[in-house]
């Protein structure tokens, strides 16, 4: 499923977010009262009008609470403040949960590639590899790759060849998955077979005659 049509169900209620969101909110680096108010944010819909003394009254937390909340959640690219027109043409500030939902489709995502076991060892792969977790960005790259039927076998031996050559970014594996496909490569034997081939050429190079290529063709009649 793509992470734009899965937002869309987020933001139109037909998947229950409150539930998941709870058991995983920590999963998104969120503090408890930060999920408390995107909660509250997220139940009066995805455009709410920015009004600082009724989210104080509602949460019954005091004003200068509020906005560090606001900051907090802007700062972890959650939510955003704008000014948009209304439709009486009035200009207005409103919290958009643009952010919210596109993290919450990728954690959603994770976890139903986990539950399946599809495609999930390729994702564990790469951050165990990288040390680290993959930023929305990257998971889309990865998804692209199964998405143009590229091989998880394939995709693992582009990581080997990464790590091999001291690499560590996704963009790197990805030129190697885009020269292996213009080589004609679609599996793991054309990449041991590409492989044998470039150690036989070196071998070939290291069995050249020095003496041969030193020779002073020039004095040969001395």
């Amino acid at each position: 499923m793509k992470s734009s049509k899965l937002m869309d169900m987020l933001k139109q209620g037909n998947i229950v977010v409150p539930l998941f969101f709870l058991q995983h909110y920590k999963d998104l680096k969120l503090e408890l009262n930060e999920f408390i108010f995107l909660m509250y944010c997220y139940h009066l819909g995805n455009q709410v009008l920015f009004d600082p003394k009724r989210f104080s009254k509602d949460l019954n937390l005091d004003s200068k609470e509020v906005m560090i909340l606001v900051s907090n959640l802007t700062e972890k690219k959650f939510l955003q403040v704008e000014v948009v027109k209304n439709e009486k043409g009035v200009m207005e500030e409103v919290v958009i949960l643009d952010g919210f939902y596109e993290k919450l489709s990728f954690l959603v995502m994770e976890e139903v590639n986990h539950s399946s076991g599809k495609d999930s060892t390729i994702f564990e792969i790469i951050e165990k590899e990288f040390g680290r977790t993959l930023s929305p960005i990257e998971y889309e790259i990865v998804h692209a790759w199964l998405d143009h039927a590229i091989s998880e076998e394939l995709i693992k031996e582009a990581i080997k060849e990464a790590t091999f050559n001291g690499v560590s970014n996704l963009r790197y594996i990805d030129k190697i998955l885009y020269e292996w496909g213009k080589a004609g490569i679609k599996d793991v034997k054309g990449v041991e077979q590409r492989r044998k081939m470039r150690n036989q050429e070196k071998e070939d190079t290291e069995d050249v005659d020095l003496e041969m290529v030193d020779w002073d063709w020039f004095d040969e009649d001395e």
